[in-house]
């Protein structure tokens, strides 16, 4: 899994901002010690940064685009999952009496489960969120499948298939939760920043505080809106359980207001 750090998109901030400006300040003291680029080496050297900024401006927004596509893709499962919840509890009805409203009051103490999930950071609270949630699906699958077993009719199948959708919904959720940018993404990301400022350095004609403060922070924002977006909890940017907490309030709305 993503290490912490990128769970942390000021740090992520900070840190590359602090490596790509010494990168670029090694770049300046390299120049130094060594003769100064001239005529067709400078042009070639150019050429040479050149192409580096541009893998960079690639694979930065390749990575842009994976973070976005896993942000909305935690998206799309969240209103999945507030469909295939509401569903069943619609479904429930075609259950005995009995075992429609355990079936209903359990779906309604699992609803709050998953509204908590999204909104959550602590650690602690998370493995008693995945731990009551665990036990809420057993027992409602426990009262689908007694009802299937002694009413074996199409009605009540189709209870049976909304519960099994209840519970790949959360599957699929927490799958795309875990799916974050690989650490090798990064690594190879940082390492082609670094290369592009300590070659900037390099090539620098006439160095100063804020030239060599231009490169370094525009691409420290581009990695802290990644790591913004690619984390499910500690960035700013985050999904919203806004379909969860919709229906919630449906749900917990007098019968006649529906």
């Amino acid at each position: 899994m993503t290490s912490d750090i990128f769970d942390l998109p000021l740090v992520v901030f900070a840190v590359a901002l602090l490596v790509l400006w010494l990168a670029a300040q090694l770049g300046d003291r390299l120049r130094r010690r060594h003769a100064q680029l001239k005529g067709d080496e400078r042009a070639d050297f150019g050429d040479i940064l050149a192409a580096t900024l541009t893998l960079l401006g690639l694979i930065v927004g390749f990575t842009f685009s994976m973070a976005v596509n896993r942000y909305d893709q935690r998206k799309n499962y969240e209103e999945a999952e507030a469909n295939a919840i509401g569903t069943e509890y619609v479904r429930a009805g075609l259950l005995p009496a009995a075992d429609a409203a355990t079936v209903r009051e359990a779906l309604a103490k699992y609803l709050e489960q998953r509204v908590m999930f999204y909104t959550v950071v602590d650690a602690g609270q998370l493995g008693q969120i995945g731990a009551e949630t665990a036990k809420l699906q057993a027992e409602m699958w426990s009262v689908v499948q007694a009802a299937a077993t002694a009413q074996p009719t199409p009605v009540v199948a189709l209870a049976v298939s909304g519960m099994n959708d209840v519970m790949n919904a959360q599957g699929y959720t927490q799958a795309a939760w875990w799916n974050r940018i690989p650490i090798a993404a990064w690594v190879l990301m940082v390492a082609i920043a670094i290369c592009c400022n300590l070659l900037l350095g390099y090539h620098a004609r006439r160095p100063g505080a804020v030239f060599f403060l231009v490169l370094p922070l525009t691409v420290s924002i581009a990695f802290f809106l990644i790591a913004d977006i690619d984390s499910p909890r500690g960035g700013v940017i985050r999904v919203r359980p806004q379909n969860l907490v919709s229906l919630s309030q449906t749900l917990n709305s007098p019968p006649g207001s529906r």
